[in-house]
């Protein structure tokens, strides 16, 4: 596994736990409660994580292999992540998040352009 496979596999593992542990708390809170608009979207906060984190994941064999399509997949879920986590940002500072996902898309164009 090289290193930026292995980097795939642990922001997008990041994500998924971080989007589990989200719907958890939500749905243990007051929010919980009730089934409306605001819990809907709550639990959507937690779906976007769980998804980008799976097709990050996803894409970890083709970063083995160098394809295209894994690089394009990994990196418009890196940016998808920082562009919600900067809309998130005046609520909830992800900073670990965006950071990593900042880290990997950095990552995923310097790998893309050297293969």
């Amino acid at each position: 596994m090289n290193f930026l496979s292995g980097a795939v596999l642990v922001v997008g593992a990041w994500a998924i736990i971080n989007g589990i542990l989200h719907d958890i708390f939500v749905l243990r809170s007051e929010h919980g409660k009730v089934y409306d608009r605001n819990l809907l979207r709550l639990l959507m906060d937690g779906h976007i994580l769980i998804t980008c984190g799976a097709v990050q994941m996803l894409a970890y064999s083709g970063i083995e292999e160098h394809a295209n399509w894994a690089y394009y997949m990994a990196g418009i879920t890196s940016l998808s992540l920082v562009v919600y986590c900067a809309m998130i940002w005046p609520f909830l500072k992800s900073v670990v998040t965006t950071v990593v996902n900042l880290a990997l898309l950095v990552l995923l164009v310097t790998g893309y352009l050297s293969k």
